[in-house]
C-alpha cells in the first residue's frame, strides 16, 4: 500500500494515478474483516429491533460518512412490518453544532447532543480516519459510560479510537491516506445497510 505522496510522485500520468488509487482501494476492500462487519451488523440489527437509537459522528469527510450511515440505516432497512432504525447524524444540525462549539467547545459538540436523549442500549458509530479526533473519542466514551455500545470506524493505525471502541471496523493504511480510508468507510456503510435489510428479509420473507 503506497501513500498519497508516493502516488503523486511515482505516477507518470493522471491515468496511472487513477489506476493506483483504484488498485489500492480494491486491495483495501478485499482485506476488510468481514467478521467484524458482521458483528457490527448483528449489533445494529438487535438494538434497532429493541428501539434503541444509533448516533453517528465524525469530522470533515468522516462527518459526511456519519450522515451517510444515518441515511442508509434509516432508509435502507424498509422491510415488512419491522420498525426502521432511529439513526441520527449528530453533524447534521449546523446551527446547533456551531452553538455548541462556541459555548461548550468543539470537543463536546457530540456528547452535548446526547445528554438527555441517550438511553442505555443506544449505539454510537464513531468515524475517524486517524482515530484521534477528541470529539469523536468523547462520543465513544460517552456510550461506554452510559450503558451503550461504541462502534469505531478507523484507518491508519487505528489511533485511540481502536482501543476505546467496543467493536471496531479497521482500514489499516499509511498515515495520511484519508481518501482511501473514507472510500472504504462509505463501502462499509452500504454493507451494513444491506446486512440489516437481508436480516429483516430473512425474518419476514418479504420481497426486496
Amino acid at each position: 500500500m503506497i501513500n498519497n505522496i508516493q502516488m503523486w510522485s511515482e505516477a507518470p500520468s493522471v491515468r496511472d494515478l487513477l489506476g493506483a488509487h483504484a488498485q489500492s482501494l480494491a486491495s483495501l476492500i478485499s482485506a476488510l474483516d468481514l467478521a467484524a462487519i458482521e458483528q457490527v451488523a448483528e449489533l445494529l440489527d438487535a438494538r434497532c429491533r429493541q428501539g434503541n437509537a444509533v448516533y453517528c459522528v465524525g469530522n470533515g469527510g468522516s462527518a459526511a460518512t456519519a450522515s451517510h450511515i444515518a441515511a442508509d440505516l434509516s432508509w435502507g432497512r424498509r422491510m415488512g412490518n419491522e420498525s426502521r432504525p432511529n439513526a441520527l447524524s449528530l453533524v447534521a444540525n449546523v446551527p446547533l453544532m456551531s452553538a455548541l462549539a462556541n459555548d461548550a467547545g468543539y470537543e463536546n459538540v457530540f456528547i452535548e447532543q446526547m445528554k438527555g436523549p441517550f438511553r442505555a442500549g443506544d449505539v454510537v458509530i464513531a468515524v475517524s480516519a486517524s482515530g484521534n479526533s477528541e470529539n469523536v473519542l468523547r462520543a465513544a466514551q460517552f456510550a461506554n459510560d452510559h450503558g451503550g455500545a461504541s462502534v469505531g470506524m478507523v484507518g491508519f493505525d487505528g489511533g485511540k479510537l481502536k482501543g476505546l471502541s467496543q467493536m471496531c471496523i479497521d482500514v489499516p493504511t499509511p498515515v495520511g491516506t484519508y481518501e482511501l480510508v473514507e472510500d472504504v468507510h462509505h463501502a462499509v456503510c452500504h454493507m451494513l445497510a444491506n446486512c440489516l435489510k437481508f436480516m429483516a428479509h430473512r425474518r419476514s420473507g418479504a420481497s426486496i
